[in-house]
């Protein structure tokens, strides 16, 4: 006889796959000044493939306390939440339990994260397969999949206060 298990799998880093975190700033629908956003998501690229990932993505969130699809998590009233904000000279690097993501970010990000001291981070369990990290991704492209209905309802919404050395 046999049966399966109801127990999840332990979180494996690697079955996130290939990870990237793409920023950019852009005027908020709700407020006239620009917020600084940052996109993580997997390629999709392990042996389940995207659904492997997205599911990986699910529990990680889950075990940081980040909900799917659920209401924006504010950092600033959540001082105990594991995911944090480093922005140093022109690189954004986001640690989070398992993680430890950099990326390198423009002017007009560092300007609108200045301004308002935290950034718009979205963590999505959605594949984008065809955005690989160092690949220039133009602006439409971005909108789609960024704005995406499937995207949003499938990612973790926080904001993260920026942090630096200094």
């Amino acid at each position: 006889m046999t049966s399966t298990s109801s127990e999840q799998r332990p979180f494996q880093a690697t079955d996130l796959g290939t990870l990237a975190v793409l920023p950019w700033s852009g005027e908020h629908p709700d407020e006239e000044a620009d917020m600084p956003f940052l996109l993580a998501y997997s390629l999709g690229d392990t042996e389940g493939g995207p659904e492997a990932t997205a599911e990986a993505m699910r529990v990680l969130l889950h075990d940081t306390g980040l909900p799917v699809g659920g209401p924006v998590v504010d950092g600033a009233r959540h001082p105990s939440l594991p995911v944090t904000l480093l922005v140093e000279v022109d690189q954004a690097v986001v640690t989070m339990p398992h993680l430890h993501a950099q990326c390198v970010v423009p002017p007009e990000w560092l300007a609108a994260v200045k301004q308002r001291g935290h950034a718009y981070f979205m963590v999505t369990t959605r594949a984008w397969p065809d955005a690989k990290p160092g690949e220039p991704v133009d602006e439409k492209r971005l909108s789609e999949f960024a704005g995406d209905e499937e995207t949003l309802l499938n990612a973790a919404h926080c904001l993260l206060p920026a942090r630096s050395l200094r």
